[in-house]
Order: structure tokens, then C-alpha cells, then sequence
């Protein structure tokens, strides 16, 4: 098992495989679900994947994160494809942890991509 996961930090993950139009490969994820969850020991964890591929048909729901920690390139959280991952996905983390100016556009972005607001 991985160590302590926290919201807000972005971590690897093995994405394969996947189905169809799924995001695959190993690929640098943001954890989205609250700290308290993580800690009860639920065999999954909610994570939103990052591509370094910028869309601009996609930049509404596509958040960038600038390089920094252990995560060197430019990077664009995507929103529309929320995962529920089990444990054993994860691997090398934190890479990185998300300011709290970028988790408010993550959360506001989650909320237009789910129709809450």
C-alpha cells in the first residue's frame, strides 16, 4: 500500500487499462477526495488525471498547473474524467501539491462539468 495520500497532492498512477475514449498509460493524477475518506481505509481513491496536452476546445474544464516540486512540465488537470481508483494504481508521490487558488478552479470546474453549478 502507498503511503498517506492528501487531498491536493498529485501523485502516478496506472491508468491501463483502459476502455474506449479512457485516459491510459502512467500518468500524474490529483488526488480529489477528502483527507478524511483516504484515512477510513476505503480501497479506492477519487483522482482526476493530468495531461501535458493543451486542448483549447477544452480550456474551460482543463486546469494548468505550473512545474514545480517533482512535476516538471506544464500540465492540465482533466476535470471531465474522474476516476475512482483502487490503492494498488498509485505509485511515486507526491509529485507535487495544487495551491489552494488552483483547487478552487479544480472544484469550480468539477461543479460546471457535473451540472451543480
Amino acid at each position: 500500500m502507498v503511503a498517506m495520500m492528501r487531498r491536493g497532492e498529485v501523485w502516478t498512477a496506472n491508468l491501463n487499462p483502459n476502455k474506449g475514449a479512457e485516459i491510459g498509460k502512467v500518468r500524474p493524477v490529483l488526488i480529489l477526495q477528502d483527507d478524511r475518506l483516504t484515512q477510513t481505509g476505503l480501497p479506492t481513491i477519487l483522482a482526476l488525471p493530468l495531461t501535458t496536452q493543451f486542448r483549447p476546445a477544452f480550456a474551460p474544464m482543463r486546469i494548468r498547473l505550473a512545474p514545480r516540486d517533482r512535476l516538471t512540465k506544464d500540465c492540465f488537470v482533466m476535470v471531465e474524467h474522474a476516476r475512482a481508483l483502487d490503492r494498488s494504481r498509485f505509485g511515486e508521490g507526491p509529485l507535487a501539491m495544487l495551491t489552494a487558488e488552483e483547487m478552487v478552479a479544480v472544484e469550480k470546474s468539477l461543479r460546471a462539468v457535473m451540472g451543480m453549478g
